[in-house]
């Protein structure tokens, strides 16, 4: 491979990613060129490069062979000075009773010779895996040029409404000051404009100095009033007081998911984030070890039910994410879900 000059790039690839629906051979090779093209342009060695190709190749090729609805995410990752390339692969297929297993050469359920997962494993940087027999199976994967970074605490997924190029709705967390914060936000509407207000909320969040939610979603309120505006809410989660802070303006749903089943909702006041407020107000709920903070917009909806998905909390924000995704995102609407945990 060279890194010389290349095609260009799927738009969004660089920055939220693109998702691609595989359902056939030429699909899956798509998404395999598309991978090399990115990581050809964040600079990674054609050593890895090569491997990450593997990884796409067997994951899109799992789906075409096993999956029902399959979809699969190929997006940028970045820690400090460092880039590297995740996949996401979503399915509605029949599961695996034992990942396991699964996940060992030789094992085959479509008569090959059953080293995909196993090569994806091998060739991937940090890789997690959950499936439900009859639900379907979620894969995270990523590929880093050297030493990968510790797992992320935090991770989300945006999906725009069919038909759409761009989403409405952003996330995005820092670690700052020692405060671990999160945001999520459903830019009003559709489209490119609903994706510019999203993208200004992400942009005033990441470079605002540390404070506590209240009073960052107070600044994003005033520095939005020149976009649509936005549905927005913000967690910063305190290991030391074992608690999560919330505010949140509009429609964005918070749920603190306790490892024994428990859920338990925050709080969003209505309003819209640059145009119309009332009060923002701060609240705190408990947070145990083991649990999870899950934000979503309303393009997702309560409709599922963690019992449904043995261990799936023990499993990566990443994991958690896309399968909330898959199970109650709706095509009807942009849609975006975020998970955070304490390590």
């Amino acid at each position: 491979m060279s890194g010389g000059a290349v095609a260009s790039l799927p738009e969004g690839l660089l920055d939220g990613g693109v998702w691609f629906r595989v359902e056939a051979a030429g699909t899956a090779a798509a998404a395999r060129r598309a991978a090399e093209r990115l990581a050809i342009e964040l600079g990674m060695p054609e050593l890895r490069i090569a491997d990450l190709s593997i990884v796409v190749a067997e994951t899109a090729g799992n789906l075409v062979k096993h999956a029902d609805e399959g979809m699969l995410l190929l997006r940028a990752v970045r820690a400090d000075d460092l880039a590297g390339v995740e996949i996401i692969a979503i399915d509605r297929g029949p599961g695996m009773a034992d990942v396991r297993r699964s996940v060992g050469d030789g094992h085959s359920t479509a008569g090959t010779l059953g080293i995909g997962l196993g090569a994806i494993v091998r060739q991937a940087s940090w890789s997690d895996l959950h499936s439900v027999p009859g639900r379907g199976t979620v894969l995270a994967a990523q590929i880093w040029p050297g030493t990968p970074p510790e797992p992320a605490w935090a991770a989300g997924l945006t999906r725009p409404l069919t038909g759409e190029p761009v989403c409405g709705d952003g996330y995005a967390f820092r670690d700052i000051d020692g405060r671990r914060q999160v945001m999520v936000c459903d830019g009003l509407g559709h489209g490119r404009l609903a994706h510019a207000a999203a993208q200004e909320a992400v942009r005033v969040f990441s470079a605002a100095a540390a404070a506590p939610p209240a009073a960052l979603l107070d600044t994003l309120h005033r520095t939005l009033g020149h976009t649509r505006g936005a549905a927005l809410a913000i967690a910063e989660l305190d290991p030391a007081r074992g608690q999560v802070r919330y505010a949140g303006l509009g429609n964005i749903s918070g749920t603190v998911l306790a490892p024994d089943g428990g859920r338990r909702g925050m709080v969003s006041l209505p309003g819209i984030a640059g145009h119309q407020r009332r009060q923002i107000r701060e609240y705190e709920y408990p947070l145990a070890p083991g649990a999870v903070v899950l934000m979503h917009s309303d393009g997702v909806v309560d409709r599922w039910n963690p019992a449904d998905y043995p261990d799936l909390l023990s499993h990566s924000p990443q994991v958690v994410a896309a399968t909330v995704l898959r199970d109650a995102g709706t095509r009807r609407d942009d849609a975006g879900v975020l998970v955070a945990r304490l390590p």
